[in-house]
């Protein structure tokens, strides 16, 4: 991907995004030529001339330092996973190319998440590859074994699967996490061919992807709520929780679970006495 042009396009988007009202600015009256602050609205904000914000803007920040980069991070009000993104786009670290290798989970990890009775466990990769599931993640989610290794993704699968729209009942949050998260990834791998790859793919095929994508919103993995309908056992809410692998950044383990004497728990316990055995058409999802 081009580093110069994702860099041009987030500051843009990020800029288009606040009100001069919002950082305590007048307006100008109601009728202004630009969606969000001007650019020399934002350089008085940030602290520098326009002509130097304005190079940043176009793509040009090799030789832009980190106080300077605070400082326009503050203006435009990131947040810290923002801040991380901008710094990688304006200051990517040189690294040797390697070739691509299949991305691999320890045995005991996926030891690990196979003793997890009850609990929906799966490893996410590099691109949001999904890396290794337990038996109740292919239970609630689909059968990932019955996919071809190159479409186990989930990016493809809430994409590019129509049943997905059925299993997440705010299909709308779930596909804005993925492309930011992926955003993310973009902005620390601009080289990665796959990945080029993946977002052409589903640019190509999807709408919603595109101008989900044209947003440039970046946001990590973390934690928070979960609503599915699942084709046996109904609605259920859910608890996810991120964790990063400390021997290897670019893999997370993601685990659901539900309040105990919930509806939701019950649902969980019914699915499991199941088995995977019982999977319906929820292939990818």
């Amino acid at each position: 991907m081009d580093q110069r042009a994702e860099l041009s396009e987030f500051l843009r988007s990020r800029r288009a995004r606040l009100q001069p009202g919002d950082v305590g600015l007048p307006s100008y009256g109601r009728h202004r030529r630009v969606p969000g602050l001007r650019r020399e609205e934002l350089a008085q904000l940030a602290g520098v001339s326009v002509a130097y914000y304005t190079r940043l803007e176009q793509g040009n920040g090799r030789n832009v330092s980190a106080e300077v980069l605070d400082s326009i991070a503050r203006a435009l009000r990131l947040d810290d996973t923002e801040r991380a993104h901008l710094t990688h786009l304006a200051k990517p670290k040189l690294k040797k190319k390697k070739p691509v290798r299949p991305q691999q989970v320890r045995v005991e990890l996926q030891r690990l998440i196979d003793a997890m009775d009850g609990v929906p466990a799966y490893i996410l990769g590099r691109r949001l590859d999904v890396l290794a599931w337990n038996r109740m993640a292919r239970a609630l989610l689909g059968d990932f074994a019955a996919l071809p290794p190159a479409e186990r993704n989930m990016a493809r699968m809430v994409f590019l699967d129509p049943n997905s729209r059925e299993l997440y009942a705010e299909w709308e949050c779930k596909a804005c996490e993925v492309v930011s998260y992926l955003r993310l990834d973009a902005g620390c791998h601009p080289d990665d061919p796959q990945l080029s790859a993946l977002v052409g793919e589903l640019s190509v095929k999807d709408e919603e992807f595109r101008n989900l994508w044209a947003a440039h919103t970046v946001r990590d993995k973390g934690h928070g709520i979960k609503r599915l309908r699942h084709p046996l056992v109904g609605e259920l809410t859910l608890s996810y929780e991120t964790f990063r692998l400390p021997d290897n950044q670019e893999q997370s383990l993601i685990t659901l679970h539900a309040e105990p004497g919930s509806a939701s728990a019950e649902a969980l316990r019914l699915l499991a006495s199941w088995g995977v055995d019982t999977d319906v058409d929820a292939v990818g999802r």
